[in-house]
């Protein structure tokens, strides 16, 4: 299903991508507020979170899998530029 052919120019297109994709978002947030709780151990507040981070990536990994084996890659690209224009104008929509 997954084979393992290492391209470090991919890799670090979508590491810079996803990083700063995560930078200021929920997710970092929250993960900053357990953190700042004096009585929580930081290694088990950054385990957890980055557990939690690798789930949802390889949930993420396995729905672009399962959807790019019934639509085309081109259509897929498409449907998440939409989607994020979408998410976007809704964020713009309801800040105003």
């Amino acid at each position: 299903m997954f084979e393992l052919g290492f391209d470090w120019r991919v890799f670090f297109t979508i590491f810079v991508t996803v990083f700063i994709a995560e930078l200021g978002d929920k997710t970092q947030l929250a993960t900053m507020l357990f953190a700042s709780d004096k009585e929580v151990s930081k290694w088990l507040v950054f385990i957890a979170a980055s557990a939690a981070l690798i789930v949802a990536s390889a949930i993420g990994v396995l729905a672009g899998t399962f959807l790019s084996s019934y639509i085309d890659e081109k259509t897929l690209a498409y449907i998440a530029g939409l989607g994020f224009i979408i998410i976007g104008l809704w964020t713009i929509y309801s800040a105003t």
